[in-house]
């Protein structure tokens, strides 16, 4: 008797636990906070590339990130002003690809 009543009790649970599963399943979930990326600058955003800051130069330039933005400021202030776009290509790690795809938001 005892073992039939256990039996049954357990199953109770195990079936309204199913239900109740199936039941939150249901129950909409908030949506996780998107994540926001830094918005890449639009085609009108034009810096110049010997008084911008790091950050507004990853902002603007495409293909840029922090730390190719750093060794362009860090360029310029070992070498002086850039003269031409072109003088970008000096930089270490920025080739003549990312210079043309850039030439359009770049300004002396």
């Amino acid at each position: 008797m005892i073992k039939r009543t256990t039996f049954a009790f357990y199953l109770s649970l195990v079936l309204s636990g199913a239900g109740w599963h199936q039941a939150a399943l249901a129950v909409e979930k908030p949506a996780a906070p998107a994540v926001t990326q830094p918005q890449p600058a639009d085609a009108s955003t034009v810096v110049s590339i010997n008084t911008a800051t790091a950050e507004q130069l990853a902002q603007a330039m495409r293909g840029i990130g922090l730390k190719k933005a750093q060794a362009i400021v860090s360029y310029r202030e070992q070498y002086g002003l850039f003269s031409h776009l072109e003088q970008l290509k000096e930089v270490p790690g920025i080739g003549i690809a990312l210079v043309e795809r850039n030439a359009d938001r770049l300004k002396l």
